[in-house]
């Protein structure tokens, strides 16, 4: 069992505030981040939060770095990357507000954000903005924790590898918060290519994958998950390697291989290949999940498909238009 794995075992000893800032983050996964800050990080490295939002995940995290006996507060940061505010593309919910709601003037949660984590703004380093303008291509300090909440584009993950994996060391730990999203299939695909080089820490807890990094990882495997240098057929096979080490998560409630077998059709999607992506989908409808809660994914896949001409139409066109 990795030092991770062994934090599975304590979740009923952690007693989280009542009163925690709004999150989309489980129980589970809040508990698992105040023990991987209580019990795992030092603060030798970076420890990066990737999309604090309202900042419940933060102040879990934070609170159990302020009862660590091995960090110290005057020394480590915690680096904190959001937009800090609602709108389109920055994926966030107006329930971070304090009052619930957006005012009609300001669309930034930051000061509802700084307001909570209050007790831990001595050690933590706020970064407010789009991520490709606040995060420091220069940096090469070594990350020792790493929780990605944020990836919702192909866009943002490539400046998260670009700036953030590229940083990973031997004892770095990793936590995709989106890992049971099949439409981020660039989480699933980029963790298949570092498989030579992790150990998953056990079972997801809900929808986050926990890994640490146990070898170097080469700088061009970096390289190719950055610049998403693989083919689809590629794609698929480290979507598969991925299915072979990870089942339900640790609730028994989300069935992991269902999940990243329906990212396998995103791969296609995203590829311009609807009707290879509608064959890995549909047989999925029987999945009580996936269908309960993934209908809105399949309808997008099946008009897609809809509309993708078939090889005989195709074969038509090119004939008249000869």
């Amino acid at each position: 069992m990795t030092k991770l794995g062994r934090l599975y075992s304590l979740f009923d000893s952690v007693e989280l505030p009542e009163n925690l800032p709004y999150t989309q983050c489980s129980t589970w996964e809040l508990q698992f981040l105040y023990l991987v800050g209580r019990h795992h990080l030092t603060g030798q490295g970076q420890i990066v939060e990737l999309g604090s939002g309202g900042g419940g995940s933060t102040y879990a995290l934070a609170l159990g770095l302020s009862e660590s006996p091995v960090f110290d507060a005057r020394k480590g940061r915690l680096h904190a990357y959001d937009f800090f505010r609602v709108g389109k593309g920055t994926f966030a919910s107006e329930k971070f507000f304090d009052s619930g709601h957006k005012p009609a003037d300001d669309d930034s949660f930051l000061d509802d954000f700084k307001r909570r984590l209050g007790p831990f703004l001595p050690f933590l380093e706020i970064h407010a903005g789009d991520l490709w303008q606040t995060s420091d291509p220069e940096d090469t300090t070594p990350v020792e924790f790493l929780h990605i909440d944020i990836a919702k584009t192909a866009r943002v993950f490539r400046c998260v590898s670009e700036r953030f994996l590229s940083r990973m060391q031997v004892g770095t730990v990793v936590l995709h918060q989106d890992f049971a999203g099949p439409r981020l299939p660039w989480l699933h695909h980029s963790t298949g290519a570092l498989l030579p080089y992790i150990e998953i820490a056990g079972p997801p807890i809900r929808s986050t994958l926990a890994f640490e990094v146990t070898k170097p990882v080469p700088a061009d495997v970096l390289k190719r998950i950055t610049e998403d240098d693989y083919t689809v057929d590629e794609k698929l096979a480290l979507i598969s390697a991925v299915q072979d080490r990870i089942d339900r998560d640790h609730t028994d409630g989300i069935p992991f291989k269902s999940v990243l077998e329906l990212s396998k059709a995103y791969v296609a999607h995203y590829d311009g290949q609807h009707r290879r992506a509608w064959s890995i989908a549909k047989p999925l409808q029987s999945d009580e999940y996936l269908s309960r809660t993934r209908a809105d994914h399949f309808e997008q896949l099946r008009k897609a498909y809809d509309k993708e001409p078939s090889f005989l139409n195709k074969l038509v066109r090119k004939t008249v238009g000869r």
